[in-house]
């Protein structure tokens, strides 16, 4: 390339930049600064200008053509916005040091001027006028995306919500189902049996099996007996032992075995429709349907009923411990708000130990107020100090892009703050609290 076409081209840049909203404000020789400082890009459509999660090594003044701008959420690719001529990308990440926050790529040929890192630091050290600029489209940017990804991580705890319920629910459910078309047949059955009169019961004060392995000798006892594992195993669990029936006559034992069936299966009926009307008691409580803005709350049957939603990610491997004081204040507040507090914390100490560990809750009075403490501890490898410090900012996860939108503890220290409370972390390896502190009453 001839100096004259380099020259030109300079040019040709200087004059798209002074068209900008970010820099058509600046002097000539800000502006041809600026040129000399950056590197034509050209792009095709469907070119990647700026991966998420990559490191941050420059930022891009978008000169010609239009970007999408897109952030990774699961499996799912969210738009965020599309940008033409002038627009700033990437200054969040490359101001900080950081990585990408969002990915950028050509919805149409363009081309960008890519200006380095140590570049920006020289042009910010040139003058206020830029700095300001930079800065005023940095903040810009910043309330557009958390605006954005608020709603999203709203949507991501029902998401959350929903596959837990209808984790939960299907188990129940699924019993329920089996126990009913199992019903028929054991009712069938028991009708064909001669019915003694009056019906047998087993013996005042017979225990059921204590271990294991005694059930399973007794089923074999029995099985020898009526000739079927399946009557047997009914007549066990309805409390009956070989010695008992051992003094019956032989023709009683169909028809008991039929009985005892059919009382085991509307047990598990009973059962299965149960869990089903606590898990749907436990959602009305945590979602506060059909209740005012601001509740009177215990503490306590928030915490319990985040457990029960979420009882599918405990059970692989995580022990938890409770820790409730008796005699806790109720504090006014917004219930389903807190709730969503005690789920961001619960799923990220889950996630923390990898599905494995011990999960402590605490709830007491606040020795210092009128109002509540709740501690949320894990057994995980820790927060680094580095990490620490930033945990509550917008956008900032340690999860690999697409895993988080870095906004979950973000607006669990927003909802804290709002009702008047304080939210402290402790961290070491092996353990990490987070401890809230809530009034009894929400500013006004």
């Amino acid at each position: 390339m001839s100096r004259e076409h380099q020259h030109l081209e300079r040019a040709a840049v200087v004059d798209r930049l002074r068209l900008t909203p970010l820099f058509g404000g600046l002097p000539n020789d800000q502006l041809d600064r600026l040129a000399d400082m950056g590197e034509i890009v050209d792009l095709a459509v469907g070119e990647a200008l700026i991966t998420e999660g990559d490191e941050a090594d420059a930022l891009y003044v978008v000169l010609e053509g239009e970007m999408d701008v897109t952030k990774r959420a699961g499996r799912s690719t969210i738009p965020v916005a599309r940008v033409g001529p002038g627009a700033l990308q990437g200054e969040l990440a490359a101001l900080e040091g950081g990585r990408r926050l969002a990915s950028v790529t050509a919805a149409t040929p363009a081309e960008v001027l890519r200006i380095p890192v140590g570049a920006i630091r020289q042009l910010l050290d040139a003058g206020p006028d830029v700095a300001l600029a930079v800065i005023r489209t940095a903040v810009s940017r910043l309330r557009s995306m958390e605006s954005l990804f608020r709603e999203r991580e709203k949507l991501a705890g029902l998401g959350t919500l929903a596959a837990g319920l209808a984790h939960e629910l299907n188990n129940p459910a699924a019993a329920a189902m089996r126990a009913i078309e199992q019903l028929g047949g054991a009712v069938k059955q028991a009708e064909e049996q001669p019915r003694p009169a009056p019906p047998p019961r087993p013996p005042e004060g017979s225990a059921p099996p204590r271990s294991a392995l005694e059930r399973a000798d007794r089923i074999d006892a029995i099985a020898a007996m009526t000739g079927e594992a399946a009557a047997a195993t009914s007549l066990v669990d309805a409390g009956w032992t070989p010695e008992a029936l051992a003094e019956l006559p032989t023709d009683v034992l169909p028809w008991l075995a039929a009985d005892a069936s059919v009382h085991l299966l509307l047990g598990e009926l009973r059962l299965a429709i149960g869990r089903m009307s606590e898990i749907v008691a436990a959602v009305k409580g945590y979602a506060y349907l059909d209740q005012a803005p601001v509740q009177r709350v215990d503490v306590r049957e928030g915490l319990e009923q985040t457990l029960v939603i979420m009882r599918h990610r405990l059970r692989d491997g995580v022990e938890v411990i409770r820790d409730f004081e008796d005699d806790l204040p109720e504090i006014e507040v917004r219930g389903s708000e807190l709730n969503q507090v005690w789920t961001n914390l619960i799923d990220n100490a889950i996630d923390a130990m990898e599905s494995r560990g011990t999960l402590t809750l605490r709830a007491a009075a606040d020795p210092d107020g009128d109002g509540v403490r709740i501690s949320i501890c894990d057994s995980g490898p820790g927060i680094p100090d580095d990490v620490r410090q930033r945990l509550f900012e917008p956008f900032y996860t340690t999860k690999p892009p697409g895993k988080g939108t870095g906004l979950g503890l973000h607006i669990t220290h927003n909802v804290i703050g709002s009702h008047g409370g304080r939210i402290e972390v402790d961290s070491e390896p092996g353990r990490t609290c987070f401890e809230i502190t809530l009034p009894a009453h929400p500013p006004s």
